[in-house]
């Protein structure tokens, strides 16, 4: 839809389920109070959705919300999005209902989350354009996604019979933009798309964020995780006949990958929460079930310029732990929410039994590379992702420059975000922004130069989001610039079953890194957490499935693989080791996330 009506909005359609005056929110015009979760169908292997649905319901929620990832369901330009299997948030949206819950849908564009690019594809965000505005290059390609995304919405609202009561516009925008024709025209995408339940908004509670971030005739909801009473007082004083939403209680908070593992603790969790619902306040803890950031899918944020890349566990220390278990702190919550209804979650599901698996080294690095890559690009400079239409995963980099003789520098001046750099198969090093100088010995001839760039995760907050991946700036030899670069483009995410065997297949192993195979036969699946002790970073994969990243420097140690990525028999793990491959895959009955730190996100 190119047009879209500019009429004024109610605060909420008289259809609606949910409506709002005198400060008092409304469902059916009884007096209500969302007490809602944060559960992403995305990070959540769709075997366990309902178990997981309904561990929220026994927390005490009536709620559960979910932002949508445009790009988990459209990945590739001029592919239609997808909406079965995994992506069927239509089922994921109706399990809640059939739970005996009410569901609100967030549904972006962009989404945050930790999650890669915001929810953005890379494929809009590569173009020349500004993103979350009102450009129309960038409103033009999210009606299109609208089109196919907001009418499943709509056919599941409670005016049609379905569970949802409420869908935000954009998402924290405020602490992005100020472009307020954009934001009015994501609020009319929806309602011309059928949207008739109450729409709201939601920002940090400070007047930079509001202002940026609000419209008149919406409701204003807020995200926190500390200090309510002085976000009521300013919603108070903006809004004054405005109900107290919490649209984000952050309980808990995200790892990255080096830092250590952020927890909360129960009684400062459950205190704020307490003054958050005082006096009718409604509220959404994110998380109440974390999930995991499976796949290359988990986000990255930029601090003073540096990319700190998010770990492949979402925990996020929520009541709901990861793996499904119930903890201290979702007993806690429970009390302060006055729940009546029984418990009727085990506590913590099944585990298979501890076991060391040896790890076996079928391949070495690149060939295990280049025995599934994709069609190369050759121009005088190295291919972006963008350019070569990757959203995640590696490019390998080859060119042949004469070297004469002696040491010389070899810079890569921008890389996003770390390389592996080889001459004729040799190691020279790592390349990262913060030490993106190697040394090169010469001897007059011709080198095969080979640079392995990782994707460590797209930007998905600030101004950040979007920007580019790959080597984006010359490759210096001392003062020249190294030219005639052929770009190979590794889509790992997309592995299959067959690309993942031919990496296996490409032998022998002769060097520390590479792809490696460890089995076990499973008689009834069962969660398992496994660790990679000795080995240094890369990917692995269980049956053919990209569980996700490993990194030593932490915190994260294990990966949480659920009981529906197992089968009875033998199951295989395939490890891609791009530095040092350890001897052993151990399974563990328990997660090691690392050393906690106790964090609480505050506003200034």
């Amino acid at each position: 839809m190119s047009q879209l009506p500019t009429k004024p909005v109610s605060p909420a359609p008289a259809t609606s389920a949910l409506t709002w005056h005198g400060r008092r929110l409304y469902r059916h015009d009884v007096p209500h109070r969302v007490l809602s979760g944060a559960v992403h169908y995305f990070r959540v292997h769709p075997g366990l959705w309902r178990d997981r649905i309904r561990r929220l319901a026994d927390l005490g929620l009536n709620t559960i919300d979910t932002y949508v990832a445009w790009n988990f369901h459209q990945p590739r330009e001029g592919v239609a999005p997808v909406f079965d299997g995994w992506r069927d948030v239509e089922r994921f949206i109706r399990t809640a209902g059939e739970e005996g819950l009410d569901v609100i849908v967030r549904p972006g564009p962009y989404i945050c989350a930790e999650w890669s690019n915001g929810g953005l594809p890379s494929w809009l965000t590569g173009r020349d354009l500004a993103v979350r505005s009102s450009d129309p290059g960038f409103t033009s390609a999210v009606g299109r996604w609208f089109d196919e995304l907001v009418p499943r919405i709509a056919a599941l609202q409670a005016a049609e019979g379905g569970p949802v009561v409420a869908v935000q516009v954009e998402n924290e925008f405020g602490s992005f933009g100020d472009d307020h024709a954009y934001l009015r025209w994501n609020r009319e995408a929806l309602t011309a798309r059928g949207i008739r339940e109450l729409l709201f908004t939601a920002d940090g509670p400070t007047d930079l964020m509001l202002d940026g971030g609000t419209l008149p005739g919406t409701l204003t909801a807020v995200t926190l995780g500390s200090r309510p009473d002085a976000a009521r007082r300013l919603l108070a004083a903006r809004r004054p006949d405005e109900p107290f939403v919490v649209a984000e209680f952050w309980n808990g908070w995200f790892d990255h990958w080096g830092r250590r593992h952020h927890v909360r603790g129960v009684e400062s969790a459950v205190g704020t929460l307490r003054d958050i619902v005082a006096d009718g306040g409604s509220v959404s803890l994110y998380m109440a079930h974390g999930g995991t950031n499976f796949g290359l899918w988990a986000g990255a944020n930029e601090h003073e310029g540096r990319l700190r890349s998010v770990v492949t566990s979402y925990d996020s220390d929520a009541p709901v732990a990861e793996d499904g278990s119930l903890t201290a702190k979702f007993h806690a919550v429970r009390e302060a929410l006055g729940a009546q209804g029984p418990v009727r979650s085990p506590a913590r599901m099944p585990t298979l039994p501890p076991a060391r698996v040896p790890l076996v080294h079928r391949a070495d690095l690149l060939p295990g590379l280049r025995a599934t890559a994709a069609p190369t690009t050759t121009g005088p400079r190295p291919a972006s992702f963008e350019r070569l239409g990757l959203d995640a995963g590696m490019v390998l980099h080859t060119a042949h420059p004469r070297i004469p003789p002696g040491e010389h520098r070899l810079v890569l001046t921008d890389v996003r975000d770390r390389a592996l750099v080889l001459a004729d198969g040799d190691l020279l090093g790592v390349a990262d922004p913060d030490g993106p100088e190697l040394s090169v010995r010469g001897t007059g001839d011709a080198v095969r130069l080979e640079i392995l760039v990782e994707n460590l995760g797209r930007v998905n907050y600030g101004p950040g989001i979007g920007r580019h991946k790959g080597l984006l700036g010359p490759v210096l030899l001392d003062r020249r610039i190294v030219q005639g670069w052929d770009s190979t483009p590794l889509a790992l995410q997309e592995w299959s079953a067959t690309e993942l065997a031919g990496a296996v297949a490409a032998g022998p192993a002769t060097t520390h890194a590479g792809v490696a195979v460890a089995t076990f036969d499973v008689g009834t699946p069962a969660d398992t957490f496994l660790a990679l002790p000795g080995s240094g970073r890369g990917l692995l994969w269980v049956n053919g499935f990209l569980l996700g990243r490993y990194w030593e420097i932490g915190p994260q140690v294990t990966l949480y693989c659920p009981a529906p990525l197992l089968r009875v028999g033998e199951n295989t793990v395939t490890v891609l080791e791009l530095e040092r491959l350890g001897a052993v895959l151990e399974l563990r009955d328990r997660p090691e996330l690392g050393p906690p730190e106790e964090y609480v996100e505050e506003f200034d």
